[in-house]
């Protein structure tokens, strides 16, 4: 079981860039880390090439997320095809272990964005107009976006709600706060059923 993803309002952070690769996310070198951090122990590591100097502590000040306005910031905003290049997981798990909940952009990386399922991150596709209109507002000062699953919608600054489309199997798991394994076990019973009977018709393919 895994937390729940309903509704979520809170500070978007712009970060209006094309082709943000998994690589910028989070940097290779931290992908060992995973023996001393766990999964939920990446988000101090997030962007750490742009986010920080060569010594790896001291935060540029002109990354957004080391900008006050933005360091609690549980939505980013992109432009096009992020979370691009490799296949590590582990960049969604920076992007949760730091607060982000939801990326909104006109497009990702494919193996990201399934990903993003697997870790209760919700990957949010509106066309680029949209993504540009709420950028502009968090830009000029309004900084709070809504995020709504159950109704699909992202509601920017000024009020306007503009829909996105999402798999219904996976807004259902992203409600309920069901990662894969957490989907396998409602059918419990079913397996189970399936097992006793399997196993009066083949008791050679079990130890017990």
């Amino acid at each position: 079981m895994s937390d729940k993803f309903t509704t979520l309002k809170g500070t978007a952070a712009p970060l209006m860039r094309a082709n943000i690769d998994t690589d910028a996310i989070l940097p290779s070198r931290f992908l060992t880390r995973i023996n001393e951090t766990g999964k939920d122990g990446f988000g101090g590591f997030l962007f750490g090439d742009w986010r920080f100097e060569k010594d790896e502590k001291t935060p540029k000040p002109d990354f957004v997320l080391n900008q006050a306005n933005y360091k609690d910031a549980k939505i980013m905003l992109a432009r096009d095809n992020f979370g691009c290049g490799s296949s590590r997981e582990h960049a969604v798990w920076a992007l949760k272990g730091y607060g982000i909940r939801c990326v909104v952009a006109p497009s990702f990386g494919e193996i990201f964005f399934n990903n993003c399922f697997k870790n209760m991150v919700l990957p949010v596709a509106l066309d680029e107009d949209a993504v540009e209109a709420i950028a502009a507002q968090v830009e000029a000062g309004q900084r709070t976006v809504s995020v709504d699953l159950e109704t699909q919608t992202v509601t920017a600054p000024d009020g306007t709600a503009y829909h996105f489309d999402i798999d219904a199997a996976r807004k259902d798991a992203l409600l309920k706060g069901l990662d894969a394994i957490g989907v396998t076990l409602q059918g419990w019973d079913q397996i189970k059923a399936w097992q006793d009977a399997d196993r009066v018709k083949r008791p050679w393919n079990y130890l017990d």
